[in-house]
């Protein structure tokens, strides 16, 4: 018990004292992010829109998101990481706050654009942010700590959101997600602050070759859009299956969804330091999370037990902690080519658009044909994202071979 607790600590070693300032900021702004879990059921049951209007709403969302992301990699390029994040957690807490107040179709699609408009300009900066802030050697280390933080953010927020709707309101929410991004920027300010860094002029390539005509990466891009599209569905579609088919109310939803992110919080740090000492691909290991997070999907057809919901969660958070980290360690070894905002808002696109189309989709497929065969195609789809990555192991290899 003592090696295994000393082994879970040294794999925390050696990263450095921006990354874990940054991984606090993070884990600020993901713990208010609360309202993201329970948007399609706020949508559908307090705003009383139908599940296809709800569908259009988060392609809305999506949509923000990939100008928002695009927006956010062009402008790290030119200003800086840092005043980028710094602007968009102001902004995104100001929008969040004033979110609530829209409450018919056409407001709440406009307001939930410029929220993602403004909210996801910060990943492109963040991700070079811990790029200038890590040493090569730790960057998938880092990117993990990053994700640790994301997650105990998300096993908090959802829980203790489903605490603030049942004693409180969905209002509460609104608030609470924008006060805390406004304390994040706060943060930002006292730990981060540009002078203490070592910033750009150590990730600036001369001669950069452009994100958009790397071939390999396009096909990574698919791949990562196709995972996104799968993924996205634990926020949208599988939350009403909880509540409309499963039966669960909002406090054993967050719950639920909650316990993801403390196995993840738990698990995820050994599990990468161990897979990254095995010497397997990168993307060899997100094509297997990717593989993992279908089977999530399949088994909740399996059977009408309640405990086949815990199964499917813990199938998909060790397939997220297999995919995200090293998806993300991949797209900035390639960032080395180019520009690395170009390169990791290429990266983060690839979600934004799966934003658009797989909460919509989702919902339309449930709408006209019901949940069981929903997940059967989604499933489905995400083996072609897994053939798509050992697609993408070829073309990687034809690449040493032409070197």
């Amino acid at each position: 018990m003592k090696k295994l607790y000393n082994n879970y600590i040294k794999s925390f070693s050696g990263l450095s004292r921006e990354v874990w300032w940054l991984s606090l900021i993070t884990l600020i702004n993901r713990a208010g992010t609360m309202v993201i879990p329970f948007l399609s059921i706020y949508l559908s049951d307090s705003l009383s829109f139908s599940l296809s209007d709800v569908g259009w709403i988060m392609s809305f969302f999506g949509i923000g998101s990939v100008f928002g992301t695009w927006l956010g990699g062009k402008l790290t390029d030119k200003i800086g990481y840092y005043k980028v994040m710094l602007f968009s957690l102001i902004g995104t807490g100001i929008l969040f706050v004033l979110l609530q107040f829209a409450n018919t179709f056409e407001t709440f699609c406009a307001g939930i654009f410029f929220v993602m408009l403004v909210a996801d300009s910060f990943r492109p900066a963040m991700f070079v942010a811990l790029n200038a802030y890590s040493k090569p050697e730790n960057r998938t280390r880092s990117v993990t700590l990053i994700r640790l933080a994301i997650n105990l953010g998300f096993s908090a927020g959802p829980a203790i959101g489903g605490l603030i709707i049942t004693f409180f309101s969905y209002q509460g929410l609104f608030w609470v997600d924008g006060v805390t991004c406004i304390l994040a920027a706060f943060l930002l300010l006292q730990v981060l602050h540009p002078k203490k860094s070592k910033v750009e002029a150590e990730i600036k390539v001369e001669n950069p070759i452009s994100a958009y005509k790397d071939k390999a990466f396009w096909v990574f891009f698919v791949a990562m859009f196709i995972f996104g599209f799968v993924f996205l569905q634990y926020f949208s579609t599988i939350p009403l299956y909880y509540k409309e088919i499963r039966m669960l109310n909002e406090l054993e939803i967050g719950l639920l969804m909650g316990f993801s992110g403390l196995f993840i919080f738990i698990f995820e740090m050994p599990l990468i330091d161990w897979l990254q000492n095995s010497k397997t691909s990168k993307i060899k290991l997100v094509a297997i999370g990717l593989f993992l997070v279908a089977m999530s999907y399949i088994v909740l057809n399996l059977t009408s037990w309640v405990g086949i919901l815990w199964i499917g969660m813990v199938l998909m958070s060790i397939g997220e902690m297999m995919a995200f980290p090293f998806s993300n360690a991949f797209a900035v070894e390639r960032s080395k080519k180019g520009n690395p905002g170009e390169y990791m808002a290429l990266y983060s696109i690839s979600f934004s658009l799966a934003h658009i189309f797989s909460h919509n989709v989702g919902m339309q497929m449930i709408a006209e044909f019901g949940y069981e065969f929903t997940w059967n195609v989604i499933t489905v789809f995400a083996l072609v994202g897994v053939l798509t990555l050992l697609f993408l192991m070829k073309v990687l290899k034809k690449e040493v071979i032409k070197k």
